[in-house]
C-alpha cells in the first residue's frame, strides 16, 4: 500500500521535521500534526538558556502558521492524543478519530514532579514554554532561587538565575552531579563551576518538603535542614510521553521500543525524538536520547521510513549535546561509559580544556568546556569508531598546532 496520509504526533522538533521531510521527499498526500500545546512548534533548548536572561526574548518559533500552510501541513494543536487504534490505523484526540496510513510517534517527552513539594505557590518544573513564561515571570530581584537537581536543565536555570542577580541555591540527590552523563570525574569538574560563579551547590540530600502560607518559603531537604525559597526550579529529569499508546500494541519501555530504522514493529507507526528508545548500532546499544541534534534527524528519517519502509535505512548517530553555564560552553560527543577519562589539551581548573573517552581500544566520547570548535572534529571520529591511539594521536596534534599560533 502506498501511504496517502502521513500522520505525526507531537508538534516539536522531531514532529516538525518529520513533517518537513515528507514534503521534501516528495510526498503530495496529507500531512497533519497533532499537538497538546496550543503554540506553533518552537525551539526548546534556549527556554532554560538565553529566553530567562531578560523578559524581552521572543518566543523562539520555529515557523509562522503561514509557512506550515504553504507546507500543506494540517495543525491540530491544544489537544494531546488520548489513544491509537493500530488495527483501523486512527489516532484518537478527544473525540475525534485521525486515520493513518503512516504514522510517525514524536510526543517527546514531560518533565518529572515531586510530589513533596506540590501544593504551593512558587514552584515549577520547566519544560514547555509555558513553564518556561513562568518561571521567568516569578524571577525578581531579591527572591532566593532553588533548582532542585543539578544536571543540564537546573544548571542552566542556576547560571540564568545568578545572571539576573538571584541568590541561587542548587540541591542534587547524588554524590556528584551528572554522573550518568558525563562520568563522575568531569561531573564533578563542571559542578566546581556553581561555587565559583556564586551558587551554592548542596549534594547527597534530596527535598522532602516545602513550608510556607500557600507559597514556598523554603525547601526542607532529607538531611533536616531547610533553604529559604521563593522560586523553586524543579529539574529532576523527563519521562516520556507515551501512556497514550496503551493497549495499543505499541510496546514503550522507557520510550517507544524501536529497531534501528525506529520501526516499532506494529506495521506503519515509527518512532522518533525523546519518546523513542532505539538500537543504535554504531554503538551496539538500545539508547534513549533527549538531544536537539538526535531529535532533528530521528523525524526526518523516521518519516522517510514511514512513508517507504521497502527503502527503510537504519539511524545510527554519536549523541551529541551543548550546555552554558556562567558563560562557559560545554559540550558532549559519544557516550560516557568508559574505562578511561584523559585531559588531553587545556586547563581543567580554568574550566577550559578537553577531555576524552576510553572504552577498551576505541574513543568513545569527548568532553570540552570552552572549546567551542573541538568538539564536532572528535565526534567525527567517534562516529568512524577511531582507535584510543590515533585519538590520542591526533589531540596531540592540536595540541601542538594551537601552541604554534600563540
Amino acid at each position: 500500500m502506498t501511504p496517502s496520509r502521513l500522520v505525526v504526533v507531537g508538534s516539536s522538533l522531531a514532529g516538525l521535521r518529520a513533517a518537513e521531510a515528507a514534503r521534501r521527499n516528495g510526498f503530495t498526500g496529507t500531512v497533519t500534526m497533532i499537538g497538546a500545546e496550543d503554540h506553533l512548534p518552537y525551539d526548546k533548548p534556549p527556554l532554560s538558556k538565553a529566553f530567562l536572561d531578560a523578559d524581552d526574548r521572543p518566543t523562539p518559533v520555529y515557523r509562522d502558521r503561514e509557512s506550515l500552510a504553504e507546507l500543506g501541513i494540517d495543525l491540530v494543536l491544544g489537544e494531546p492524543a488520548t489513544g491509537l487504534d493500530t488495527e483501523v490505523r486512527s489516532v484518537q484526540v478527544g473525540v475525534r478519530e485521525i486515520p493513518y496510513d503512516a504514522l510517525v510517534i514524536a510526543t517527546g517527552a514531560r518533565a518529572r514532579s515531586l510530589p513533596a513539594l506540590e501544593g504551593h505557590a512558587g514552584v515549577h518544573t520547566l519544560r514547555t514554554l509555558d513553564d518556561a513564561v513562568a518561571v521567568r515571570s516569578a524571577v525578581s530581584d531579591g527572591a532566593h532561587a532553588v533548582v532542585i537537581g543539578a544536571g543540564f536543565i537546573g544548571s542552566e536555570v542556576a547560571s540564568s538565575a545568578r545572571g539576573r542577580g538571584l541568590a541561587t541555591t542548587v540541591v542534587e540527590a547524588s554524590d556528584t552531579p551528572l554522573a550518568r552523563a558525563i562520568g563522575e570525574e568531569m561531573g564533578a569538574v563542571c559542578a566546581r563551576l556553581h561555587p565559583a560563579h556564586g551558587t551554592a551547590l548542596r549534594t547527597g540530600v534530596t527535598a522532602v518538603g516545602a513550608e510556607g502560607d500557600g507559597r514556598v518559603e523554603r525547601v526542607v531537604l532529607s538531611d533536616g535542614s531547610t533553604v529559604d525559597a521563593d522560586l523553586v526550579v524543579v529539574g529532576v529529569g523527563a519521562v516520556p510521553d507515551t501512556d497514550w499508546l496503551a493497549d495499543s500494541g505499541v510496546t514503550a519501555d522507557d520510550g517507544v521500543l524501536a529497531d534501528a530504522t525506529l520501526a516499532t514493529g506494529v506495521p506503519g507507526v515509527y518512532a522518533a525524538g525523546d519518546a523513542v528508545r532505539w538500537h543504535n548500532d554504531l554503538f551496539d546499544e538500545t539508547m534513549r536520547l533527549e538531544n536537539w541534534t538526535s531529535a532533528a534527524e530521528q523525524g526526518a528519517l523516521a518519516a522517510r521510513n514511514a512513508l517507504d519502509p521497502a527503502a527503510a535505512t537504519p539511524y545510527s548517530t554519536v549523541p551529541y549535546f551543548w550546555s552554558d553555564w556562567y558563560g562557559v560552553r560545554i559540550q558532549f560527543a559519544g557516550v560516557a561509559r568508559a574505562d578511561e577519562v584523559v585531559v588531553v589539551d587545556g586547563d581543567v581548573d580554568a574550566h577550559r580544556f578537553v577531555a576524552l573517552y576510553r572504552r577498551g581500544d576505541r574513543l568513545v566520547g569527548a568532553l570540552t568546556l570552552a572549546r567551542p570548535t573541538e568538539i564536532m572534529k572528535y565526534r567525527a571520529l567517534i562516529a568512524r569508531r577511531a582507535d584510543w591511539a590515533e585519538a590520542l594521536e591526533f589531540a596531540a596534534a592540536r595540541a601542538e598546532a594551537a601552541a604554534a599560533r600563540c
